[in-house]
C-alpha cells in the first residue's frame, strides 16, 4: 500500500523509502546539480554528450547524479519531502509534475519560456498538455515518445504475414497464425510493473473512449466498473489463447525486447525508446523491426494514442534556479542537441525546427501515426497520481500473476484506489 501525502511528499512505496542520493546542497554560482533517469539502456551516454555540450557552450558545471529508472520515482518524492532537490531533474509530463507542483517544490519557468521566446519552439499541442499546471509553466518537454507494437519483421515474413493488422479482429487472426507457426505471438516483460500498463491503456481507450479514461485517472470512475472489467475480459482472453511468451514478471522490458529481436517472440507493445535500445544492438529499422498502430477495437471510439513527454523541471528550493532555467532553454532550443538526443533514445523531440526528414523511416511513421489520432493520452502512470499509479501498476502485475483472478483483483484495486485518491 502507498503512503504518500500529496501535500507532504512523504511518504514510501511497498514499505521502501530510498535516502536522498547526497548531493551537495552549496553548489557555487556556475555550478548546477541535476539528477534524472535516463541511465544504463535509457541514454545515459547521450545525456552526458549533451550536458558536456551545455558546459562548453554556457561556461556552468552541471553536478551530475543519475538515479535507476524505478529508483528515482521514489527517490525524488523523498528528497522533495525534504526540500534536498537538485537545481534541475527530469521528470515525467503529467499527474506527477502536478503531485510535485501541489506540494510547492517546483519553480515556474514563464519568465525563461517567454525570454526564450519557446512559444515558437515547442510543438502547441505538447506545450498546452505537458508544460502547464494550474496555468503555469514548470516543464520544458525535452522529448516525447509514443507505445506501439513493434515487431521483428523476418518472424512475421516466415509465418506467412504480409497485411498488419488494423482492427481487433484482424489483430486476433495475425496472433493465432504467428502461434500456430510455433512463436510466442506477445512478449512482455512486466518485472517493473510498468510495462503491463499500455495493455490496459490502450483497451480501456480503444473500448470506452478518452472521457471515461479521464474520469478513471481522476477518480471520478471507480475500478470496478463495467468499462474496466471489458478492458480486463478482453486481456485476460488474450492471456488464455496463449498469445503471451509464459512468465511476464519474471522479465524486464529490455528482456521481452531481447526475444523479440532473437525471433523467439513476434512483437512487443512498448514506446519507441525500444528502437534506441534495438539500434545500439545492431537491428535495423524498416529492415529488422518495424510497428503497427495499436489495433480499432471499436469504430466509434476517437482513435487515441499513448505515450509519456520526458521534461526538466526546476526545484523551488534549489541554489541556482537561473542555472537550471538557462540549462533547460538550451536542451529545449538547440536543434542539434534535439536531434543527437532524440535519435540515440528513439524519441521524438517537441521542437518545432527539427527536420522530421533527419528522423528514420520507423520514426516518421511514428510521426504520421500521432498526427493522424483524435487523442494522445499520457500512460497510465502518468495520468492518475502517483499513489493511485502504485494501486494499478500492481494491479498488471498481479493479472499478469494469475488472469484467473481478475474480478478479486478488480475489486481490491477499486478499495486500494478509492483510499488513495483521499490521501
Amino acid at each position: 500500500m502507498t503512503c504518500f501525502n500529496r501535500r507532504a511528499l512523504i511518504g514510501c512505496v511497498a514499505g521502501t523509502v530510498l535516502a536522498a542520493t547526497g548531493l551537495s546542497v552549496s553548489a557555487q554560482d556556475n555550478e548546477i546539480t541535476i539528477t534524472h533517469y535516463f541511465t544504463g539502456e535509457l541514454g545515459l551516454k547521450a545525456l552526458n554528450e549533451q550536458i558536456a555540450r551545455f558546459e562548453e557552450a554556457s561556461g556552468y558545471v552541471m553536478r551530475n547524479s543519475p538515479v535507476g529508472h524505478e529508483d528515482f520515482k521514489t527517490d525524488i518524492l523523498v528528497r522533495a519531502s525534504g526540500n534536498s532537490l537538485p537545481d534541475v531533474f527530469s521528470y515525467w509530463a503529467g499527474a506527477r509534475v502536478q503531485f510535485v507542483v501541489d506540494s510547492g517544490s517546483l519553480a515556474p519557468i514563464d519568465d525563461m519560456w517567454d525570454r526564450e521566446g519557446l512559444d515558437d519552439v515547442v510543438a502547441k499541442s505538447i506545450a498546452d498538455s505537458a508544460t502547464l499546471y494550474d496555468g503555469t509553466r514548470y516543464l520544458v518537454p525535452f522529448n516525447y515518445h509514443y507505445a506501439g507494437m513493434f515487431y521483428n519483421t523476418q518472424v512475421f515474413a516466415d509465418a506467412g504475414i504480409t497485411n498488419l493488422p488494423s482492427t481487433w479482429d484482424e489483430f486476433l487472426e495475425v496472433a493465432e497464425t504467428l502461434k500456430n507457426a510455433g512463436v510466442a505471438p506477445i512478449a512482455l516483460g512486466s518485472k517493473n510493473r510498468w510495462p503491463a500498463q499500455f495493455w490496459f491503456d490502450y483497451l480501456l481507450l480503444g473500448t470506452a473512449g478518452p472521457d471515461y479514461r479521464a474520469a478513471l485517472m481522476n477518480g471520478t470512475a471507480s475500478y470496478d466498473d463495467d468499462e474496466v472489467a471489458r478492458a480486463m475480459a478482453m486481456w485476460k482472453d488474450l492471456v488464455d489463447r496463449g498469445y503471451f511468451a509464459p512468465n511476464a514478471n519474471a522479465d524486464t522490458w529490455t528482456d521481452a525486447s531481447d526475444k523479440v529481436h532473437r525471433g523467439d517472440a513476434a512483437m512487443t507493445l512498448m514506446g519507441t525508446w525500444i528502437t534506441g535500445y534495438w539500434n545500439d544492438i545492431g537491428s535495423v529499422p524498416g529492415d529488422d523491426y518495424a510497428f503497427f498502430p495499436f489495433p480499432v477495437i471499436d469504430d466509434s471510439v476517437p482513435i487515441s494514442v499513448v505515450g509519456p513527454v520526458d521534461g526538466f523541471v526546476v526545484s523551488a528550493h534549489g541554489n541556482n534556479p537561473e542555472g537550471g532555467k538557462a540549462f533547460l532553454a538550451f536542451m529545449m532550443s538547440d536543434t542539434d542537441v534535439q536531434l543527437a538526443w532524440t535519435n540515440a533514445v528513439g524519441a521524438v523531440s517537441a521542437n518545432v525546427n527539427v527536420d522530421p526528414a533527419n528522423y528514420n523511416d520507423v520514426t516518421q511513421s511514428v510521426i504520421a501515426t500521432i498526427g493522424a489520432s483524435d487523442n494522445f493520452a499520457f500512460n497510465y502512470d502518468l495520468a492518475t497520481p502517483p499513489p493511485v499509479a502504485e494501486v494499478g501498476l500492481s494491479m498488471f502485475a498481479e493479472f499478469m500473476d494469475d488472469p484467473s483472478r481478475v474480478d478479486a483483483i478488480l475489486d481490491q484495486a477499486a478499495a486500494d484506489a478509492a483510499s488513495a485518491f483521499t490521501q
